[in-house]
């Protein structure tokens, strides 16, 4: 099982306070910020886009998670500050040259990641395995925040470890993104997940600020394995 790592969801992050916010998700161990990129045609919202990457680069140390729910993302990965390490997920869905996307990714310094919808199949991403770093799952249908766990998905995430493992690639990562609460991360450990992203049912809950839920979310990482 790969280490575990934590990507706070930014869509999800106290914008009125976000230098502050910034700081502290630092302090306490993050290891991405993940950042949703929405256009209003491959999923029915608008969040963060160009310019938030680029600042987030000047002022914060960590490497970004960028996930691109955008149609056509061949065309417009050049649109995007890439730093060397940043994570950078386009969607099989969305991508008819998803090969050519994620080479574009590796030539501009970022580690190629490809993101599957809850009912796309695994299938959808054998003939790309040697290009990628990573696997999105999606556990929710992606647009919004606040959905409830697909349950489909927990199984979705053990076959794909086991699918990489056997085809010879142990070093890809698994990252989880929809309703990664508490108990949820649990079982997405135990499935074989090692990246999560952690919105408002984790480390961006209500009732404690993001140094408490953060470390109980790795106690509850920790305990599925």
């Amino acid at each position: 099982m790969l280490p575990a790592k934590i990507a706070p969801s930014m869509m999800c992050a106290d914008f009125l306070g976000l230098g502050r916010q910034l700081e502290e998700l630092a302090a306490c161990g993050s290891d991405y910020l993940h950042i949703d990129i929405m256009d209003g045609v491959f999923v029915k919202n608008y969040t963060l886009g160009t310019d938030y990457i680029r600042k987030l680069h000047r002022v914060s140390p960590l490497p970004l998670d960028i996930h691109l729910m955008i149609c056509d993302p061949s065309a417009k990965i050049g649109w995007f500050e890439i730093r060397e390490g940043d994570f950078v997920s386009v969607h099989v869905e969305a991508d008819a040259h998803l090969q050519r996307s994620l080479a574009a990714i590796r030539a501009a310094g970022g580690r190629p990641m490809a993101a599957l919808n809850p009912a796309t199949p695994l299938s959808a991403i054998e003939e790309v395995l040697p290009d990628i770093d990573a696997v999105l799952i999606m556990t929710v249908n992606p647009g919004f925040a606040g959905q409830k766990l697909v349950p489909q998905t927990l199984g979705k995430i053990a076959r794909l470890r086991r699918m990489l493992d056997e085809a010879g690639y142990p070093d890809i990562s698994i990252e989880v993104d929809g309703n990664v609460s508490f108990e949820n991360a649990t079982k997405m450990r135990a499935a074989g997940a090692d990246i999560f992203v952690a919105g408002s049912s984790s480390v961006f809950a209500p009732g404690a600020g993001v140094t408490e839920n953060t470390a109980a979310l790795r106690r509850a990482i920790a305990s599925g394995e």
